[in-house]
């Protein structure tokens, strides 16, 4: 009798959504504004400090007829869209309002709108509306002559939530200063406690904030700038805004996501490109990582990577620790097979067909596994020369992760 297998579940939607990073200059330079949210049970993100910002509606269009400054056709080139980039300024500057009670218009003579010339109720009624419907914000706007202005904001920053995680966005940051005339409420349900601090005390630990891993990166850029125009300057001069996309890997302090710029980075997304927990981001000495189903890989004490290559002919170890049998035993150990060969950059055989696997010795240059044009180097140093060789996809270096050389990348 044949058990039926469960199906893996269907990855969730990734669903657009707009943050606003909104700016003002303090006494001792740049400050950001930080809103703190509810604490709600089962919310991973309960309780952090963020920038106002939500998903992106399907209504949001509705409010392009109120969009002064820009039209969806240059808003989508700047987003790298073909259409529809005029909704996501018009999700950030109406989630703005909702969440922080601040409304980046112009009035009919185009001045900035000033919302403390209202009454409370009157602000209040405004902010009920728009939370209930984004028809409500757009007639409201329209009934006093008001336009969303979306030429105050500029678009920075692009982050995709990484693979594996529960719930996934695909984010556009903007930026705008604080408006004149106007004060920060929030709205009390999804944000209860607002913060202007300097971006560089945001992310002390001394401060204590709970902050998202996104959160944080956009806090370390901001705090490169001394103050609003500055940054305002730079964000309008971007020309090509690349998707930031983190990776999940565990590791001695848990699982997190992994940054671009980290070591392990290109790795992760190798072995775990759907987040399902096979990454790591630290080489742990004793630990048998595998690379592919002809490679692994063992971390001695020294920090030296060994590996074991391999197919359904034999195994080969290759950057063997001289000297320490322990660490010999627990690679052929690890082995699927018999490990027949043992080899440094000096044997004299040229090739071995492994089965399914075929491994070059290139001397001084290392070692290429020919199906997965993944190359062990000798030396750190050797890299550079293979940077640029298109025939090699991987580099897998005798300390560190393997990574994708530039060629790879260029492309």
């Amino acid at each position: 009798m044949t058990t039926p297998t469960t199906p893996p579940a269907a990855p969730r939607p990734i669903r657009t959504a707009a943050t606003l990073v909104v700016l003002r200059d303090g006494t001792e330079g740049l400050e950001v504004l930080m809103l703190r949210r509810a604490e709600k049970a089962n919310d991973q993100n309960s309780g952090a400090s963020v920038f106002p910002g939500g998903m992106v509606d399907a209504h949001d269009r509705l409010l392009h007829p109120l969009c002064a400054g820009l039209d969806d056709a240059a808003a989508s080139e700047r987003l790298g869209l073909p259409e529809g980039g005029l909704d996501f300024h018009a999700a950030a500057i109406r989630e703005c309002f909702e969440e922080a009670g601040l409304l980046l218009a112009n009035d009919a003579q185009g001045r900035p709108v000033e919302l403390l010339t209202l009454t409370s109720g009157e602000l209040d009624a405004m902010r009920a509306a728009a939370e209930r419907s984004t028809d409500a914000l757009l007639a409201l706007c329209a009934a006093r002559g008001w336009c969303l202005a979306v030429d105050r904001v500029a678009y920075f920053s692009h982050w995709l939530t990484p693979p594996g995680m529960p719930r996934r966005f695909d984010t556009r940051f903007f930026a705008a200063a604080m408006p004149a005339g106007q004060d920060v409420r929030p709205d009390g349900r999804e944000t209860v406690e607002h913060m202007w601090l300097k971006p560089a005390d945001a992310v002390s630990p001394a401060r204590g904030l709970k902050l998202l891993n996104v959160t944080r990166r956009v806090l370390e850029h901001l705090a490169t700038f001394a103050c609003v125009d500055d940054f305002m300057r730079h964000a309008r001069a971007l020309r090509r805004i690349p998707l930031t996309m983190p990776r999940l890997a565990d590791g001695p302090s848990g699982r997190r996501p992994v940054n671009m710029e980290e070591p392990a980075y290109d790795e992760i997304g190798h072995l775990d490109p759907d987040g399902q927990g096979g990454g790591r981001y630290a080489l742990e000495a004793g630990l048998v990582t595998p690379l592919s189903a002809r490679v692994l890989r063992l971390v001695h004490d020294s920090g030296l990577n060994s590996f074991l290559i391999g197919g359904s002919e034999g195994w080969a170890l290759i950057n063997r620790v001289p000297g320490d049998a322990a660490h010999e035993a627990a690679l052929r150990g690890a082995a699927p097979g018999p490990v027949q060969w043992v080899l440094s950059t000096d044997s004299a055989v040229q090739s071995l067909n492994l089965g399914g696997a075929t491994l070059h010795v290139l001397g001084a240059r290392g070692f290429l596994l020919a199906e997965e044009r993944m190359l062990f180097t000798h030396d750190a140093a050797d890299t550079a020369a293979v940077e640029t060789d298109h025939l090699v996809e991987w580099i897998v270096p005798p300390r560190g992760f393997m990574r994708r050389p530039a060629s790879v990348l260029a492309d």
